[in-house]
Protein backbone atom coordinates (compact mmCIF):
# COMPACT_ATOMS: atom_id res chain seq x y z
CA UNK A 1 0.00 0.00 0.00
CA UNK A 2 1.65 3.20 -1.17
CA UNK A 3 -0.27 5.57 1.06
CA UNK A 4 -1.09 4.48 4.61
CA UNK A 5 -4.62 5.53 5.43
CA UNK A 6 -6.79 6.05 8.48
CA UNK A 7 -10.43 4.95 8.19
CA UNK A 8 -13.10 6.26 10.57
CA UNK A 9 -16.32 5.41 8.70
CA UNK A 10 -17.52 2.52 6.57
CA UNK A 11 -18.00 4.67 3.47
CA UNK A 12 -14.27 5.49 3.47
CA UNK A 13 -13.20 1.87 3.01
CA UNK A 14 -11.57 1.61 -0.41
CA UNK A 15 -10.00 -1.85 -0.20
CA UNK A 16 -10.98 -5.49 0.08
CA UNK A 17 -9.43 -7.64 2.78
CA UNK A 18 -8.26 -10.22 0.26
CA UNK A 19 -6.28 -7.53 -1.56
CA UNK A 20 -4.23 -6.51 1.49
CA UNK A 21 -0.72 -7.83 2.04
CA UNK A 22 -0.51 -10.94 4.16
CA UNK A 23 1.22 -11.27 7.51
CA UNK A 24 2.18 -14.58 9.18
CA UNK A 25 0.33 -15.54 12.36
CA UNK A 26 2.28 -15.02 15.60
CA UNK A 27 3.93 -18.16 16.95
CA UNK A 28 5.09 -17.00 20.37
CA UNK A 29 3.50 -15.59 23.50
CA UNK A 30 5.14 -13.19 25.95
CA UNK A 31 3.90 -13.30 29.54
CA UNK A 32 5.07 -11.71 32.82
CA UNK A 33 5.00 -13.67 36.04
CA UNK A 34 2.45 -12.21 38.49
CA UNK A 35 4.88 -12.15 41.43
CA UNK A 36 4.00 -8.54 42.25
CA UNK A 37 0.47 -8.45 40.84
CA UNK A 38 -2.10 -6.73 43.07
CA UNK A 39 -4.62 -3.89 42.90
CA UNK A 40 -2.72 -0.95 44.39
CA UNK A 41 -4.54 1.97 42.71
CA UNK A 42 -7.65 2.67 40.63
CA UNK A 43 -7.26 3.55 36.95
CA UNK A 44 -10.38 1.83 35.58
CA UNK A 45 -13.87 1.17 36.97
CA UNK A 46 -13.18 -2.53 37.58
CA UNK A 47 -10.50 -1.67 40.16
CA UNK A 48 -12.82 0.34 42.40
CA UNK A 49 -13.10 -1.21 45.88
CA UNK A 50 -10.53 -3.90 44.96
CA UNK A 51 -7.36 -2.40 46.45
CA UNK A 52 -5.59 -5.09 48.45
CA UNK A 53 -8.24 -7.69 47.62
CA UNK A 54 -6.18 -9.97 45.34
CA UNK A 55 -5.43 -13.51 46.49
CA UNK A 56 -1.87 -13.60 45.19
CA UNK A 57 -1.50 -17.38 45.48
CA UNK A 58 -4.68 -17.95 43.50
CA UNK A 59 -3.58 -15.34 40.96
CA UNK A 60 -0.34 -17.24 40.35
CA UNK A 61 -2.27 -20.49 39.89
CA UNK A 62 -4.59 -18.83 37.37
CA UNK A 63 -1.63 -17.38 35.47
CA UNK A 64 0.06 -20.78 35.32
CA UNK A 65 -3.06 -22.40 33.88
CA UNK A 66 -3.22 -19.73 31.17
CA UNK A 67 0.45 -20.31 30.32
CA UNK A 68 -0.21 -24.06 30.13
CA UNK A 69 -3.20 -23.48 27.84
CA UNK A 70 -1.09 -21.55 25.33
CA UNK A 71 1.55 -24.28 25.34
CA UNK A 72 -1.10 -26.98 24.92
CA UNK A 73 -2.31 -25.44 21.67
CA UNK A 74 1.22 -25.32 20.33
CA UNK A 75 2.57 -21.84 21.08
CA UNK A 76 5.96 -21.11 22.57
CA UNK A 77 5.59 -19.12 25.80
CA UNK A 78 8.33 -16.72 26.89
CA UNK A 79 8.15 -15.48 30.47
CA UNK A 80 9.65 -12.39 32.05
CA UNK A 81 10.00 -11.77 35.76
CA UNK A 82 7.69 -9.23 37.31
CA UNK A 83 9.07 -6.02 38.77
CA UNK A 84 8.36 -4.82 42.29
CA UNK A 85 6.23 -1.68 42.23
CA UNK A 86 4.72 -2.46 38.81
CA UNK A 87 1.68 -4.61 39.69
CA UNK A 88 0.02 -4.26 36.26
CA UNK A 89 3.11 -5.32 34.29
CA UNK A 90 1.46 -8.76 34.11
CA UNK A 91 -0.94 -7.34 31.50
CA UNK A 92 1.57 -7.71 28.69
CA UNK A 93 -0.77 -6.65 25.86
CA UNK A 94 -0.42 -3.00 26.83
CA UNK A 95 3.21 -1.89 26.63
CA UNK A 96 3.89 -2.36 22.91
CA UNK A 97 2.71 -3.21 19.41
CA UNK A 98 4.88 -5.83 17.63
CA UNK A 99 4.98 -6.13 13.84
CA UNK A 100 6.72 -8.23 11.19
CA UNK A 101 7.30 -7.10 7.59
CA UNK A 102 7.42 -9.06 4.32
CA UNK A 103 11.18 -9.65 4.76
CA UNK A 104 10.73 -11.17 8.20
CA UNK A 105 12.19 -8.13 9.96
CA UNK A 106 10.61 -7.51 13.34
CA UNK A 107 9.59 -4.17 14.84
CA UNK A 108 7.89 -2.92 18.00
CA UNK A 109 6.14 0.38 18.62
CA UNK A 110 6.52 1.16 22.30
CA UNK A 111 3.54 2.48 24.22
CA UNK A 112 3.08 5.84 25.86
CA UNK A 113 0.90 4.88 28.80
CA UNK A 114 -2.01 7.08 29.81
CA UNK A 115 -1.77 6.25 33.52
CA UNK A 116 1.35 7.52 35.26
CA UNK A 117 1.40 4.41 37.46
CA UNK A 118 2.15 2.20 34.44
CA UNK A 119 4.70 4.24 32.49
CA UNK A 120 7.79 2.56 33.93
CA UNK A 121 6.63 -0.82 32.59
CA UNK A 122 7.47 0.09 28.99
CA UNK A 123 11.26 0.19 29.39
CA UNK A 124 11.37 -3.41 30.64
CA UNK A 125 9.64 -4.60 27.47
CA UNK A 126 11.86 -2.48 25.25
CA UNK A 127 14.87 -4.13 26.85
CA UNK A 128 13.51 -7.58 26.02
CA UNK A 129 12.63 -6.61 22.44
CA UNK A 130 16.14 -5.33 21.79
CA UNK A 131 17.65 -8.58 23.07
CA UNK A 132 15.30 -10.51 20.77
CA UNK A 133 16.29 -8.61 17.64
CA UNK A 134 13.36 -6.22 17.24
CA UNK A 135 13.83 -2.71 15.89
CA UNK A 136 12.23 -0.20 18.25
CA UNK A 137 9.97 2.70 17.39
CA UNK A 138 8.84 5.42 19.78
CA UNK A 139 6.09 7.93 19.16
CA UNK A 140 7.34 11.45 18.48
CA UNK A 141 8.19 13.00 21.85
CA UNK A 142 6.74 16.30 20.60
CA UNK A 143 3.38 14.60 20.08
CA UNK A 144 1.19 14.51 23.18
CA UNK A 145 -0.67 11.36 22.07
CA UNK A 146 -1.12 8.39 24.37
CA UNK A 147 -0.90 4.83 23.02
CA UNK A 148 -1.42 1.59 24.95
CA UNK A 149 -0.13 -1.06 22.58
CA UNK A 150 -2.16 -4.14 21.77
CA UNK A 151 -4.64 -3.24 24.44
CA UNK A 152 -6.03 -0.87 21.81
CA UNK A 153 -4.27 -1.79 18.54
CA UNK A 154 -5.22 -5.22 17.24
CA UNK A 155 -3.99 -6.88 14.03
CA UNK A 156 -6.50 -8.39 11.65
CA UNK A 157 -5.50 -12.07 11.42
CA UNK A 158 -2.98 -12.75 8.66
CA UNK A 159 -3.41 -9.27 7.19
CA UNK A 160 -1.46 -6.03 7.36
CA UNK A 161 -4.46 -4.18 8.75
CA UNK A 162 -4.70 -2.64 12.19
CA UNK A 163 -7.87 -2.08 14.20
CA UNK A 164 -7.30 0.93 16.46
CA UNK A 165 -9.39 1.66 19.53
CA UNK A 166 -9.39 5.17 20.95
CA UNK A 167 -11.34 7.43 23.28
CA UNK A 168 -10.40 6.25 26.78
CA UNK A 169 -6.68 5.37 26.98
CA UNK A 170 -5.24 5.73 23.47
CA UNK A 171 -5.42 9.00 21.54
CA UNK A 172 -6.97 9.04 18.08
CA UNK A 173 -4.02 11.03 16.75
CA UNK A 174 -1.52 8.28 17.72
CA UNK A 175 -2.71 6.11 14.84
CA UNK A 176 -1.67 8.59 12.18
CA UNK A 177 1.93 8.23 13.33
CA UNK A 178 1.68 4.45 13.74
CA UNK A 179 0.23 4.08 10.24
CA UNK A 180 3.17 6.00 8.81
CA UNK A 181 5.77 4.15 10.87
CA UNK A 182 4.56 0.69 9.90
CA UNK A 183 3.10 1.55 6.49
CA UNK A 184 -0.24 -0.08 7.30
CA UNK A 185 -3.88 1.06 7.11
CA UNK A 186 -5.75 1.57 10.39
CA UNK A 187 -9.50 1.26 10.98
CA UNK A 188 -10.48 3.45 13.93
CA UNK A 189 -13.02 2.30 16.52
CA UNK A 190 -14.35 4.80 19.05
CA UNK A 191 -14.80 3.46 22.60
CA UNK A 192 -17.62 5.18 24.48
CA UNK A 193 -17.85 3.33 27.84
CA UNK A 194 -15.05 3.64 30.43
CA UNK A 195 -15.70 0.09 31.62
CA UNK A 196 -14.32 -0.94 28.23
CA UNK A 197 -11.23 1.21 28.46
CA UNK A 198 -9.22 -0.83 25.93
CA UNK A 199 -10.35 -2.25 22.60
CA UNK A 200 -9.36 -5.73 23.75
CA UNK A 201 -12.11 -5.66 26.39
CA UNK A 202 -14.89 -5.40 23.79
CA UNK A 203 -13.43 -6.57 20.45
CA UNK A 204 -11.85 -10.00 19.94
CA UNK A 205 -10.92 -11.03 16.40
CA UNK A 206 -11.29 -14.81 16.16
CA UNK A 207 -10.26 -15.38 12.53
CA UNK A 208 -10.16 -13.46 9.27
CA UNK A 209 -13.95 -13.41 8.94
CA UNK A 210 -15.21 -13.62 12.55
CA UNK A 211 -15.15 -11.20 15.47
CA UNK A 212 -16.66 -11.22 18.95
CA UNK A 213 -17.79 -7.85 20.36
CA UNK A 214 -19.78 -6.10 23.03
CA UNK A 215 -21.73 -3.66 20.81
CA UNK A 216 -22.63 -1.07 23.46
CA UNK A 217 -18.95 -0.24 23.94
CA UNK A 218 -18.86 1.45 20.50
CA UNK A 219 -20.51 4.34 18.72
CA UNK A 220 -22.69 3.67 15.66
CA UNK A 221 -19.99 4.52 13.14
CA UNK A 222 -17.62 2.01 14.70
CA UNK A 223 -20.26 -0.72 14.64
CA UNK A 224 -20.81 -0.07 10.96
CA UNK A 225 -17.08 -0.42 10.32
CA UNK A 226 -16.96 -3.72 12.20
CA UNK A 227 -19.97 -5.12 10.35
CA UNK A 228 -18.54 -4.03 7.01
CA UNK A 229 -15.37 -6.13 7.41
CA UNK A 230 -16.53 -9.32 9.13
CA UNK A 231 -18.91 -11.96 7.79
CA UNK A 232 -19.80 -13.06 11.31
CA UNK A 233 -20.12 -10.75 14.34
CA UNK A 234 -20.78 -12.62 17.60
CA UNK A 235 -22.22 -10.39 20.31
CA UNK A 236 -21.69 -10.85 24.06
CA UNK A 237 -24.38 -10.05 26.61
CA UNK A 238 -23.99 -7.11 28.96
CA UNK A 239 -23.60 -9.36 32.01
CA UNK A 240 -20.83 -11.49 30.53
CA UNK A 241 -19.04 -8.55 28.91
CA UNK A 242 -19.08 -6.35 32.03
CA UNK A 243 -18.76 -8.86 34.88
CA UNK A 244 -16.69 -11.62 33.26
CA UNK A 245 -14.85 -9.62 30.57
CA UNK A 246 -16.00 -12.31 28.14
CA UNK A 247 -14.70 -10.42 25.11
CA UNK A 248 -11.20 -10.16 26.59
CA UNK A 249 -10.66 -13.61 25.13
CA UNK A 250 -8.04 -14.62 22.60
CA UNK A 251 -8.01 -16.94 19.60
CA UNK A 252 -4.37 -17.29 18.52
CA UNK A 253 -4.93 -19.85 15.75
CA UNK A 254 -8.41 -19.17 14.41
CA UNK A 255 -10.03 -22.12 16.16
CA UNK A 256 -9.07 -22.32 19.87
CA UNK A 257 -10.64 -19.62 22.05
CA UNK A 258 -9.19 -19.04 25.52
CA UNK A 259 -11.80 -17.29 27.64
CA UNK A 260 -12.83 -16.58 31.22
CA UNK A 261 -14.84 -19.47 32.64
CA UNK A 262 -18.58 -19.14 33.16
CA UNK A 263 -19.40 -17.18 30.00
CA UNK A 264 -22.30 -19.51 29.25
CA UNK A 265 -24.05 -17.53 26.53
CA UNK A 266 -21.05 -16.50 24.46
CA UNK A 267 -19.39 -19.91 24.83
CA UNK A 268 -22.49 -21.59 23.42
CA UNK A 269 -22.39 -19.23 20.45
CA UNK A 270 -18.70 -19.90 19.92
CA UNK A 271 -19.18 -23.67 19.96
CA UNK A 272 -22.14 -23.40 17.61
CA UNK A 273 -19.83 -21.69 15.12
CA UNK A 274 -17.20 -24.43 15.36
CA UNK A 275 -14.72 -22.90 17.81
CA UNK A 276 -12.99 -24.96 20.48
CA UNK A 277 -13.58 -23.20 23.80
CA UNK A 278 -11.06 -23.39 26.66
CA UNK A 279 -12.51 -21.93 29.86
CA UNK A 280 -9.96 -20.47 32.26
CA UNK A 281 -10.28 -18.83 35.65
CA UNK A 282 -9.06 -15.23 35.71
CA UNK A 283 -11.15 -14.07 38.67
CA UNK A 284 -8.22 -12.50 40.52
CA UNK A 285 -7.20 -10.54 37.42
CA UNK A 286 -10.77 -9.41 36.77
CA UNK A 287 -10.39 -7.36 39.95
CA UNK A 288 -7.89 -5.24 38.03
CA UNK A 289 -9.96 -5.15 34.84
CA UNK A 290 -8.09 -7.76 32.84
CA UNK A 291 -8.53 -11.32 31.62
CA UNK A 292 -6.91 -13.68 29.12
CA UNK A 293 -6.17 -11.29 26.25
CA UNK A 294 -4.64 -8.67 28.55
CA UNK A 295 -2.27 -11.20 30.08
CA UNK A 296 -0.42 -12.15 26.91
CA UNK A 297 1.35 -10.59 23.96
CA UNK A 298 1.34 -12.53 20.70
CA UNK A 299 4.47 -11.96 18.64
CA UNK A 300 6.94 -13.50 16.21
Amino acid sequence: MSKPTIYSSADQIDFKLEDLSSMPPPNRVLMVEPTYFDVEYVINPHMADQIGMVDTIQAYNEWQHIKDAFENIGLEVITLEGVRGLPDMVFTANQSLPYIDQNGDKFAVMSRMHAEQRREEVAWFEQWYRQDGYEIFHLDENNSSFFEGMGDAIWHPRKKLLWGGYGVRTSKSAYEEISRLLDVPVILLHLVDERFYHLDTCFSVLNESTVMIYPDAFDDSSLQLINSQFDLVIEATQYEAVNLLAVNATCPDGKNVLIQQGCTDINKKLRNHGFQVHELSTYEFLKSGGSVFCMKLLLW
